[in-house]
Formats: C-alpha cells, sequence, structure tokens
C-alpha cells in the first residue's frame, strides 16, 4: 500500500511540525501518528521508521534550497548582488520550509554524525563555501569593507538569517522578500543614520 503523493507530503509536513517542535529524539512515531490523526501502526504502511520520515524531510529541503543557491552562484551576478539574492533565496526556503529549517538548525550537528544523515555535514561545507567566496570576492573587488573577518561576516550573516525560522510564520504581514530587503538594508547598509 502506497500514500499517494499528496497524502505522503501532508504526513511529512506533519512530522516536520513535530519533530521541530519536540526534537528528533523527544518524537515518536507515535507522537506523529497522533498529529497526523491516525494510527501509529498506520504510519508504518507509508515509512519504515521515524528516520525514514526525517530523512525525506532534510533531503528534500536541501536539495531544493542548493537548486535556488546553485542558480544564484552560476548567474555571474556581483559580490553584494550575490548575497541579496542568496539571503532572499534563504528567506524563501524559509517561507517553504520553515520546520525544516528549524529541524535542520537544532539537529544537523547531532545528526551528520550518522552515516544515513552524511550529506548535512556536505551541505554545510557547501554553504560555507559559497558563503565566504562570495565575501572574499567581494572584499578583493573593494565591494565590501576591507576590513572585514570574513569568517565572522558569515556566521553573523547565517545565523540572523536562519534564525527566522524561530518565528517565521508563512502567510504572515510581510512576504519573504520584504524581509530580505530588510535584512539586507540592515546588514549592507547598518541602522544608523549617516551623516549628511
Amino acid at each position: 500500500m502506497t500514500a499517494s503523493p499528496e497524502r505522503r507530503r501532508e504526513l511529512l509536513d506533519t512530522a516536520a511540525e513535530v519533530f521541530a517542535a519536540q526534537g528528533y529524539n523527544a518524537t515518536t512515531v507515535r507522537k506523529i501518528a497522533d498529529a497526523a490523526g491516525m494510527l501509529a501502526g498506520s504510519l508504518y504502511y507509508h515509512f519504515d521508521s521515524k528516520e525514514s520520515m526525517l530523512d525525506e524531510i532534510l533531503s528534500a529541503f536541501l536539495t531544493e534550497l542548493w537548486e535556488g543557491y546553485d542558480t544564484v552562484l552560476a548567474a555571474g551576478l556581483g559580490p553584494r548582488e550575490t548575497i541579496e539574492a542568496l539571503v532572499t533565496e534563504s528567506f524563501r526556503e524559509i517561507d517553504r520550509h520553515r520546520a525544516a529549517v528549524a529541524i535542520y538548525q537544532k539537529e544537523s550537528r547531532t545528526l551528520s554524525a550518522q552515516p544515513r544523515f552524511h550529506y548535512l555535514s556536505d551541505s554545510q561545507q557547501k554553504f560555507e563555501k559559497a558563503w565566504l567566496g562570495t565575501l572574499e570576492r567581494g572584499v578583493a573587488a573593494k565591494a565590501f569593507r576591507a576590513d572585514l573577518d570574513i569568517r565572522l561576516t558569515y556566521r553573523f550573516v547565517r545565523d540572523t538569517v536562519w534564525v527566522a525560522a524561530s518565528w517565521y510564520r508563512p502567510g504572515g504581514q510581510h512576504s519573504p522578500e520584504e524581509i530580505a530587503r530588510q535584512y539586507l538594508s540592515m546588514v549592507l547598509d547598518g541602522i544608523a543614520l549617516r551623516p549628511t
């Protein structure tokens, strides 16, 4: 017995919300089934384990994230425009996969030690290389200040953007693009008035 793609997506979305709220270790198949309004045994018709569900949630999120990032990185944009596009793409991913982003933030370090989730480490290294490379290119091109600590700047921007998954709710007052514009304004231009 296999679920329709729509039902499978619904179950994964429910599982993602439970994992995000309670953490991977505290989440049981029974808790996911309860949230989905079904018996725990019935969930096994669709997935063989909670690990399989989590793997599908995270790999789908990262596949989509990298499709967007790779498009940005291949576009030949200047460093500032690349940062702007990466931040905007990140907020779009938070909008589409808020629970998966929250899980990734909380669990990836622990999960990546397991062979099944080694791709999380690979993705993190690729992510770091893309952002650090763009920042370094920006400093070399004099688009960014020469006195920037590149690694510290990367961590600040990364954490500032991705922590938004803890408060962002899809369909809220601001679109992902509007939030990205505000964040970029603060990160790239600061919040203090410039003397005239």
